[in-house]
């Protein structure tokens, strides 16, 4: 059973589709013939039917002129959210030189180390973390 957002998502994806059929003067028959399905399977989709398969709708987006549409749908590179968090999980590189702290640096650390003095936030070959 779909989500109600779903159901609603659906039928206004067929109303949008019936509207687009008849603007370009297709029956519900050539509409079927031309797309490889039947009559009931248009009419089921444009109705939001949720069990119509997505190469359904494909077949009649290529008949319609509309199928490029389609692939931008879940494009990452418009994806807000997906992106945002995914910049989020891209590694921490060191502070900028105008922001570190004394003594914290690559140089500072491989000193404290020489000194037998572990570095807060650096490892014993000067990386920091």
């Amino acid at each position: 059973m779909a989500s109600p957002k779903t159901a609603s998502a659906l039928r206004r994806l067929g109303e949008d589709l019936r509207e687009a059929r008849l603007r370009r003067r297709i029956s519900i028959e050539d509409l079927a013939l031309r797309a490889g399905t039947s009559r009931s399977t248009v009419a089921r989709l444009e109705q939001g039917d949720t069990g119509v398969g997505i190469g359904t709708l494909c077949d009649i987006l290529v008949v319609f002129g509309l199928v490029d549409r389609l692939g931008e749908l879940a494009d990452v590179r418009k994806d807000d959210i997906g992106l945002a968090l995914d910049s989020e999980r891209l590694p921490q590189r060191g502070r900028s030189s105008g922001t570190r702290r004394a003594g914290t640096g690559r140089s500072a650390g491989k000193q404290s180390q020489s000194d037998g003095h572990e570095g807060d936030d650096t490892d014993p070959d000067g990386v920091a973390f």
